[in-house]
């Protein structure tokens, strides 16, 4: 039996150790690692609640309007006030998150994953004057192309002109993401760590010129994702559709849902959201969402054994680096004691299986394009398409939000913090499920758990042995190549990965070296 080791894996957010054991070049085993705690949960306890919002933000980078949005939400309930926010408030939310999810899906197919399918090295014929493309040029005749832009041998599938299209694209979307950070700060401040979104709604009060500026922005972003975006993932499903079959792990999906709609408000069973919560089993069955099923697991993490699986209500965050089991500082969330994938495929199912009529019209179509079924969608080019397919739902429907708003009228209300509460917060943030939980004693937090998308889907074995949703894609992949195992890479960031996030709660175990090594 053979070794595969990857440490760190790179054009992800965070440090992640991916471990494989091959046989006959087929992957029997996998360990996904997060090699770096980072303790926001501990850092959390005794202050004041309404600090969560903006501390919870620094737990990522990329991710923080997420985490704004959940401990916002998980606040409202805590204060008694998720039946209060006003209409305002509802879209000026759904505006900054969703400005922050188009943001998040376009970094991570062009700056992180397209470039597994892309021989990034044809731009070294490039002869126009793109100054990026220039930049890129260069550096690739210095041989500097490092590991960021690794080389693919033997499996690159389009011709150097469509490469050079799709370079182009590439550099296009850094402008495109760009326009989605500027319209996030028009209504949260800035970004990242948007200071807007606080309990009882939002701080920034809509005007006219606002609401023009940030259209002008939609209407950019909107065009990039029917004209560039879309087809770009269809050209890439065309060649390589062995994809669709690669990487498709547990098969089972879990959502929160996403973007309150009108009328909605009240604690989470009570939402009515664009985007539907609910799990699908491997049969393509739906059925509702009970946030009272979670439990996270560490009898293969570095933390305190509970002896049993812990509700994040009642959830610890107590380190034991010395412990002899265990190989991840990420916890193994489940659900009725099973593993489940999260992210843009499970929102997509639960909506399209809800019965959702923009979304079940739009993935029909697209089903067609690719001439897949839905089962299909769970695999490497199903998340891709997933996500995709998401980011096109949410800006078509942003520009109603927008027109919705009413410049005068209230945006937040008043509240007062309780002596003793509890509250929880759910909401699917742009790589999945995220779950915030508070109590709170004599106005200060006493805990506070996070459970973040990548934590489930990055997940170490659980108790009994079950491995996680991206350990389960990777076992039963035949690798062409154990020198050159790009087949598990793509695997790998087709989940989004996001390891800040997924570790979230600065002590590093072992060695995190930027080096790839077979064994």
């Amino acid at each position: 039996m053979s070794r595969i080791l990857f440490d760190p894996v790179t054009r992800i957010e965070g440090h992640l150790k991916l471990e494989a054991c091959l046989e006959n070049g087929v992957v029997k085993e996998a360990r996904s690692t997060g090699t770096l705690f980072r303790g926001i949960e501990l850092i959390l306890q005794g202050r004041d609640p309404r600090d969560a919002q903006h501390i919870t933000q620094r737990i990522c980078g990329v991710c923080p309007t997420s985490h704004a949005m959940a401990a916002t939400l998980t606040l409202d309930s805590a204060f008694g006030i998720a039946d209060k926010i006003p209409e305002n408030g509802r879209l000026l939310r759904n505006l900054i998150l969703g400005a922050a999810h188009l943001s998040d899906h376009i970094l991570h197919f062009y700056h992180l994953a397209a470039l597994d399918f892309i021989d990034i090295t044809r731009a070294s014929a490039y002869d126009g004057e793109e100054a990026t493309l220039k930049s890129l040029k260069s550096l690739i005749a210095r041989g500097e192309v490092g590991p960021f832009f690794p080389r693919y041998e033997g499996d690159y599938r389009f011709s150097a002109e469509v490469d050079l299209e799709l370079i182009g694209h590439y550099v296009q979307a850094l402008r495109i993401r760009r326009k989605a950070q500027e319209m996030m700060a028009i209504f949260a401040g800035k970004a990242p760590h948007n200071p807007a979104i606080v309990p009882g709604g939002v701080t920034e009060m809509p005007t006219a010129d606002k609401i023009v500026s940030f259209l002008s922005r939609l209407n950019e972003i909107r065009d990039f994702i029917d004209n560039t975006y879309l087809p770009d993932v269809f050209t890439i499903a065309e060649a390589y559709g062995d994809y669709f079959e690669t990487g498709r792990g547990c098969c089972r999906l879990l959502a929160f849902g996403n973007y309150d709609l009108e009328g909605t408000n009240g604690d989470y069973l009570e939402r009515n959201r664009l985007m539907k919560p609910g799990t699908v089993s491997p049969e393509l069955s739906l059925r509702p969402v009970d946030p009272g099923k979670i439990a996270e697991y560490v009898a293969n993490s570095w933390y305190e054994d509970s002896t049993t699986g812990l509700h994040p209500s009642r959830g610890r965050t107590e380190i034991s680096e010395n412990r002899a089991v265990g190989y991840s500082w990420v916890k193994a969330p489940r659900y009725e004691g099973e593993p489940y994938e999260v992210g843009p495929l499970a929102r997509l199912l639960t909506s399209y299986l809800s019965g959702q009529p923009e979304v079940k019209t739009l993935v029909d179509s697209a089903l067609s394009v690719a001439g897949i079924g839905l089962k299909e969608l769970f695999s490497v080019l199903g998340r891709h398409l997933a996500r995709a397919l998401c980011s096109k739902v949410l800006a078509d429907r942003m520009g109603d939000w927008l027109l919705g708003l009413k410049p005068g009228e209230a945006v937040c209300v008043s509240y007062e913090v309780p002596e003793e509460a509890k509250g929880m917060g759910l909401v699917d943030g742009a790589r999945g499920a995220l779950g915030h939980w508070i109590e709170i004693r004599n106005k200060r937090i006493s805990r506070y758990q996070c459970v973040v998308p990548s934590t489930w889907n990055m997940s170490p074995k659980d108790d009994l042995g079950q491995p996680g949703p991206l350990e389960q894609a990777l076992i039963g992949t035949k690798v062409r190549d154990e020198g050159n195992p790009f087949e598990l890479v793509r695997i790998v960031r087709s989940f989004d990965p996001c390891l800040a996030c997924a570790v979230h709660v600065m002590a590093p175990r072992g060695r995190t070296l930027a080096k790839f090594r077979v064994g």
